[in-house]
C-alpha cells in the first residue's frame, strides 16, 4: 500500500471539511442525524483515498489525536476509541461462561481485536477470526492508529478479507461470541441491520452463544429506529437487550449496542469478573457492565 505524500490542507478539498476564521474543521453530517453536526479542528490531513468500498479520510485533530473517517462518519479517534471498543467486546465476553471462539464482523481498525487478545492473555478466549471487506482500513490503521491495531498480527488472530454478509451465508463453523463492528447502515452495510442478518448470526452461533452489534443510532437521535431494530432482533433471539456507552466523538455523545442470545443469561450483569480490572480496562468494569443498561425513563419506556 502506497502512502499519500504530505497533503497541503489549504489546497485539499473534501465535502466534510470547511474553513472557519483561518482554521480548518471537519464536520460530520448525515441524514441519520439531521439538523446537527459534530466538528473537530484539523491540524493536518494524514491520508485520503477512495477504496472500492468507501471514502477513507484520516486526519490529525487538535484535541482528539488521529481520526478515522469512513464515508464522512467518524469511526474512531485516538482520544476516546477505547470506550466503544471495550464495551462492545467485554460485555459479551464477560456474560458468557466459556467464550473460547470469537468471530468479529468488520472492525478493520482492529480495536476489538486488541480487546479480545486481553482475554487470550487471561486464558479465556482461544481463537479470534475477523472478517473485514476492506483491507485498506486494516493497513491504514496499522500506520496511523498503532495503539488500536497492535495485536492485528497476534497468533490467536485470523483475518479474512471478505464481505461479512457473504461469509456468514457460506459459514459452517460455530462461535461462542459474534461481534458485529460494522459501519452505519448505508450502502453495503445496510444488510447488517435486517432480520436476515440476525438469522445468519444465529446460524453461526453455538446454542449458548452471544451476539452484539452497534445499533447505529443512540436514544437522542432516532429512538423509533432503535425500537424497530430491537423488534427485528427479537424475532430471532429470545433474550435481547439495549446498552449504551458515552463518548464525545460520536454524534450526540452516545452510541447504542444490541446484545442478544437464545440462552437465558442475565446479560445486564457480568457472569464472570476478573481481578485487577484497572490493569486490563480503561472504561469497562463490572459496575459499568450493569450501569450501561440503565436508560432514562422516557427511552426505557419506549424501548420496553
Amino acid at each position: 500500500m502506497s502512502i499519500n505524500p504530505e497533503i497541503n490542507l489549504q489546497e485539499f478539498t473534501h465535502p466534510s471539511i470547511s474553513q472557519n476564521n483561518g482554521d480548518y474543521w471537519f464536520y460530520e453530517r448525515s441524514d441519520s442525524f439531521p439538523g446537527q453536526t459534530f466538528g473537530l479542528k484539523i491540524n493536518k490531513i494524514l491520508y485520503h483515498t477512495k477504496s472500492p468500498y468507501q471514502d477513507i479520510l484520516i486526519f490529525e485533530s487538535s484535541n482528539y489525536g488521529n481520526v478515522l473517517v469512513l464515508n464522512g462518519i467518524i469511526q474512531c479517534t485516538e482520544r476516546d476509541e477505547f470506550v466503544y471498543q471495550e464495551l462492545i467486546t467485554h460485555l459479551p465476553i464477560m456474560s458468557h461462561p466459556q467464550p473460547k471462539k470469537v468471530l468479529v464482523i468488520g472492525g478493520g481498525d482492529c480495536g476489538v481485536i486488541r480487546e479480545l487478545v486481553k482475554h487470550v492473555r487471561l486464558g479465556t478466549v482461544e481463537t479470534i477470526k475477523m472478517i473485514e471487506i476492506d483491507d485498506m482500513v486494516i493497513n491504514l490503521s496499522k500506520k496511523y492508529l498503532p495503539q488500536m491495531s497492535k495485536f492485528a498480527d497476534d497468533e490467536s488472530v485470523e483475518i479474512i478479507i471478505e464481505d461479512g454478509f457473504k461469509f456468514l451465508k457460506d459459514n459452517k463453523e460455530k462461535f461462542d461470541i459474534i461481534i458485529t463492528d460494522s459501519s452505519d447502515p448505508e450502502g453495503p452495510a445496510e444488510e447488517f441491520f435486517q432480520v436476515n442478518y440476525f438469522k445468519l448470526l444465529k446460524n453461526s452461533l453455538n446454542d449458548d452463544g452471544i451476539v452484539i452489534m452497534q445499533s447505529s443510532e443512540n436514544i437522542w437521535l432516532n429512538l423509533p429506529y432503535i425500537k424497530n431494530l430491537m423488534d427485528k432482533g427479537k424475532t430471532v433471539f429470545s433474550n435481547l437487550e439495549y446498552t449504551q456507552c458515552y463518548m464525545p466523538s460520536y454524534t450526540a455523545g452516545q452510541l447504542g449496542l444490541i446484545i442478544a442470545s437464545n440462552k437465558d443469561y442475565d446479560l445486564t450483569k457480568p457472569l464472570r469478573t476478573i481481578e485487577d480490572e484497572n490493569k486490563w480496562f480503561k472504561y469497562y468494569s463490572s459496575k459499568i457492565h450493569e450501569s450501561s443498561f440503565i436508560l432514562p425513563t422516557w427511552a426505557d419506556n419506549h424501548l420496553h
